[in-house]
């Protein structure tokens, strides 16, 4: 759906602000052609890269570059689209743009060229996502995972569970139009084989999606404990370097520190915080306070205790300060210091012993962690993925199994069929078949200007 704005020519710097060699301008729409003639004298012939003067209203050369035009539909955004390579430096690049102004065009908003794009059908919503994802990229991993889903992978995924559940409904509205054949339909095999085949094409999808979202925004990871147990020592065990302060005082910790970190590929926001005790003083209190609110809204804890001391009545008590539901992992820490053998962890993974100073056990709650947040390492069929896109294939869910329910319950295979539909209009929010412009607006606006 277009809205007011959509058919002006745009225009605007694709490339990072600044002092650099080269910087690359973008225009798009139905006056790209008389703005290109007006710029430098005439228009270049189709993806040819030309070396122009670009000129202002008095025919003064602003700068000499390179010009390229791409006529519509075949260009990025679907409409006629100029390139214009200048030499880097803001007040050519301000000159230009002033220049394209006067010429008719406007200055994009953030998204706006990847938005004509998806409206003009160049691109469907997730492709289109991906290509925000994929500059944000913060790790190789995660930059391979978005070319794939920019690539399509991510869209076929969708399309391919689509399809299945297009032909249970052709398989349930079928039946539906034989009345008398109603017993036999609902008892039908191949009914429920469709059922038990879409049920598993969803948890394929479901699992490829989460991973698709913790390779994108990662997880948050609280350390937590009593001062002095050695959260700030772990915190830098897992970085790998010394991002927190780190000595015998304890409470030296008062504020949250965070750090991110990459761990095989999944993007980790390890946060230390302030050791958690009745007797604090005022700005330590503040930093408590913080400590535990920053759990109310974490992935997963770790729970920090010292080997040294009656670790085990203190891990009882920290447990019990935790929001209900959060998961956690008891790390028994400082085993270095102990004069006997360190016990071995249990098998469930969920009570670990390191020494955050040798390193040993470090590897191991590393590799806890991954499972623990169910990460995989990314493979060749891994893509990238947002929240939204696991919130719709959630909602699409539900709307299946409430059908199921309906059919095994009150053999109502009417409900099955207007479910089903519903499982389709939210899958189609994934790939943007379905949107609402609130949508597009809120997806686009955190798009860098000039993409």
């Amino acid at each position: 759906m277009n809205k007011p704005g959509d058919t002006d020519t745009i225009c605007a710097r694709a490339t990072a602000p600044g002092r650099g060699g080269i910087q690359v301008i973008r225009v798009s729409g139905s006056a790209v052609k008389a703005i290109a003639v007006a710029l430098t004298g005439d228009l270049p012939p189709p993806r040819y890269a030309a070396l122009k003067d670009f000129r202002d209203a008095q025919g003064q050369a602003i700068d000499t570059g390179i010009l390229l035009f791409f006529p519509g539909p075949g260009s990025f955004t679907g409409e006629d689209v100029l390139e214009i390579q200048a030499h880097g430096g803001s007040v050519v690049c301000e000159l230009l743009l002033e220049r394209l102004l006067q010429l008719g065009a406007r200055l994009a908003t953030p998204g706006e060229f990847s938005r004509r794009a998806f409206l003009n059908d160049k691109l469907d919503l997730s492709q289109a996502e991906a290509i925000a994802d994929l500059i944000d990229s913060r790790s190789q991993a995660a930059a391979r995972a978005a070319q794939r889903s920019l690539s399509g992978r991510f869209s076929d995924l969708v399309l391919g569970l689509n399809d299945q559940v297009t032909a249970l409904r052709v398989h349930v509205e079928a039946a539906l139009d034989f009345p008398e054949e109603e017993v036999d339909f609902l008892d039908d095999d191949a009914l429920q084989a469709r059922l038990q085949q879409v049920s598993m094409a969803f948890d394929a999808v479901e699992k490829s999606l989460h991973q698709g979202v913790l390779l994108r925004d990662g997880a948050e990871v609280v350390l937590a404990g009593r001062p002095n147990a050695g959260k700030s020592s772990v915190l830098n065990a897992l970085a790998g370097y010394d991002a927190a302060i780190v000595t015998e005082i304890p409470g030296t910790t008062r504020d949250l520190v965070r750090e991110h970190i990459d761990l095989d590929g999944l993007p980790l926001h390890i946060i230390d915080t302030a050791g958690l005790r009745d007797d604090a003083g005022r700005i330590e209190a503040e930093g408590i306070r913080r400590a535990r609110a920053q759990l109310a809204t974490a992935d997963h804890a770790l729970l920090i205790v010292d080997a040294t001391t009656d670790w085990q009545t203190t891990a009882t008590a920290l447990k019990a300060e935790l929001p209900e539901g959060l998961a956690c992992t008891l790390v028994i820490n400082k085993i270095d210091l102990r004069s006997d053998t360190p016990l071995a962890s249990p098998k469930d993974g969920r009570q670990l012993y390191v020494s955050a100073k040798t390193g040993e056990g470090m590897p191991a709650l590393a590799e806890h962690l991954k499972a623990s947040l169910g990460f995989e390492a990314p493979g060749e069929g891994t893509v990238i993925a947002r929240q939204r896109h696991l919130d719709a294939l959630h909602r699409a869910r539900q709307h299946f199994n409430e059908g199921c329910l309906q059919l095994s319950e009150n053999r109502a295979g009417e409900l099955l069929a207007e479910e089903l539909l519903q499982v389709q209009n939210a899958l189609a929010e994934i790939t943007g078949e379905f949107h609402s412009d609130d949508l597009l607006g809120e997806i686009f606006a955190n798009f860098c200007i000039g993409k």
